[in-house]
């Protein structure tokens, strides 16, 4: 798989008729090696490992209901109240990042609340405080560690 622009982290890879798999922490299972699901393991590692936030408020693939469509967020980290705080939405490294990618995680956001949104491919991170006064965001050169 490709280098990301994250700290390398030790996963548990292993071959399944003729499948690379790699183990979830969270789920406790093993998943199919997508290049979208090696940014998203990646991230959740630089979550736990770098920015210090609890596994135990980390979901992964939430589902949402927007306008009666079932929709999956990648990443969701809940606060201590059990509110959402950030969400992350993962691409594969050779996606690029576009507006219709801030537009599909603010239309989650529309329905969670979140304070913080992350867009990354891998290669590329935006990170964006929520604004919900003037209904905006501003971008950030990193997210906060939890506190």
């Amino acid at each position: 798989m490709q280098k990301l622009n994250l700290p390398d982290f030790n996963f548990k890879i292993k071959n399944s008729e003729n499948k690379m798999l790699i183990f979830d922490n969270l789920r406790k299972k093993y998943l199919v090696l997508t290049p979208e699901e090696w940014v998203r393991q990646h991230f959740v590692h630089y979550l736990i490992s770098e920015k210090k936030y609890p596994i135990s408020l980390i979901a992964i693939e939430k589902q949402l209901t927007l306008n009666t469509r079932k929709k999956r967020t990648d990443i969701l980290v809940f606060n201590q109240l059990g509110t959402p705080e950030l969400i992350v939405e993962c691409k594969a490294p050779s996606v690029k990042i576009t507006q219709d990618t801030f537009d599909q995680i603010a239309r989650y956001n529309l329905k969670l609340n979140a304070n913080y949104l992350i867009v990354t491919n891998g290669l590329t991170h935006f990170y964006c405080k929520m604004d919900f006064k003037n209904k905006t965001y501003i971008f950030l050169k990193d997210i906060p560690a939890y506190n």
